[in-house]
């Protein structure tokens, strides 16, 4: 029998356990906040070390997608979900199942989607329990793998991170290492190769790396994980796991810029004051990695991809608007981030909060329809 447990904790409106000895799965789904709408986040699968690890893991990314929504002016509260895993070895269609029906009786205060170590085809059978998930097959009037949407918005973010510091209006010429080369980084390799830059990459999984370098014709070159922190590049890429922003990383970096699509880059956020101490830009994570979120949040009121490809361009004047703030007030970037969500879930709270259990005011006068 399948059991559920939820426990509240520290800011997190609701953190449920969910256990099925049947399928085997373990999952944890943690809402941060839903006060701009319901809590979107993907599901991710992997082999913690510990519950403990998994917990902590759930917690920092689904505060991350309240700030991501928040910023990228989308009306959704902030979620994730992680299932216990090993994604190379565990996954079944009853794991699945079991992970969907759990979702949904959570009575829409969660949707899910794609993250590490689940795809499209994962989402197909959460599909089947039910309809509280996007990110599935076009077929069923979804937008598919959001990945490439993902790695379309830290391009815009990285645009405007080069004008800001390089006072460059192309990229082509420069040089960006890639810390990762899974759903996402591989999009980001292709995309800064066609924009003429030189790319290093690095991955746990080497074979992988060598296949992406082959396929590029010498245009990328393969390191290791250990050297890709000492290379001499303009911008730095972390596209794997977070908290690689450390005491014993950010020393080692001789770039301009961190811009990447890992979620919670910075291990704490006095790593992010020493990055700005050493006039390192860095691109809040959150804020630049949005587009996947824009992308499968469409869905919610029927995907259109003219809409997703306008929503992500934005991603560049967002970046641009942070940048400014930064210089301006001498602030590290992720404090002006912070700010930005901080304020927006703040005013459209207190929008909401107004009107709660009243009627809503009516307006005088007449529509005009041209």
């Amino acid at each position: 029998m399948a059991n559920v447990e939820t426990i509240f904790q520290g800011e997190h409106e609701q953190v449920c356990f969910f256990t099925d000895p049947v399928s085997g799965l373990k999952s944890i789904v943690a809402i941060h906040n839903t006060q701009l709408g319901p809590a979107l986040g993907g599901c991710r699968m992997w082999k913690y070390d510990s519950t403990e690890q998994a917990v902590e893991d759930v917690l920092r990314l689904s505060k991350g997608m309240t700030y991501k929504a928040a910023v990228a002016g989308l009306n959704l509260g902030g979620g994730k979900a992680v299932i216990i895993a090993d994604p190379k070895k565990d996954k079944s269609e009853a794991l699945f199942r079991s992970f969907g029906s759990f979702v949904d009786c959570l009575g829409g205060r969660y949707i899910t989607a794609e993250d590490v170590g689940t795809d499209v085809n994962d989402m197909e059978y959460i599909f089947m329990e039910t309809n509280n998930v996007v990110g599935v097959a076009e077929t069923h009037g979804g937008s598919g793998d959001p990945s490439p949407w993902t790695a379309k918005g830290v391009l815009e973010g990285i645009r405007a991170c080069v004008e800001h510091r390089l006072k460059k209006s192309e990229l082509k010429g420069l040089s960006v290492a890639v810390q990762g080369t899974g759903n996402v980084g591989r999009h980001l390799v292709d995309l800064f190769a066609a924009n003429g830059m030189k790319v290093f990459i690095c991955d746990i999984d080497r074979k992988r790396c060598e296949q992406i370098a082959e396929a590029h014709s010498g245009k990328v070159s393969v390191v290791s994980p250990d050297e890709i922190y000492d290379l001499d590049v303009d911008i730095f890429c972390p596209s794997a796991l977070g908290a690689v922003l450390n005491e014993k990383t950010i020393p080692r970096l001789k770039c301009e810029i961190v811009a990447g699509s890992a979620n919670n880059q910075l291990a704490n956020p006095e790593c992010g004051d020493e990055l700005f101490k050493r006039k390192i830009l860095y691109a809040p994570d959150y804020a630049i990695n949005a587009g996947g979120l824009m992308n499968v949040s469409i869905e919610l009121e029927g995907y259109d991809e003219r809409r997703a490809n306008r929503m992500i361009r934005n991603i560049y004047y967002c970046m641009g608007a942070i940048l400014g703030h930064s210089a301006q007030e001498n602030l590290p970037e992720y404090r002006c981030a912070d700010r930005v969500a901080e304020k927006r879930i703040a005013e459209i709270s207190r929008i909401k909060g107004r009107y709660k259990g009243q009627a809503k005011p009516t307006f005088q006068g007449r529509v005009v329809r041209r």
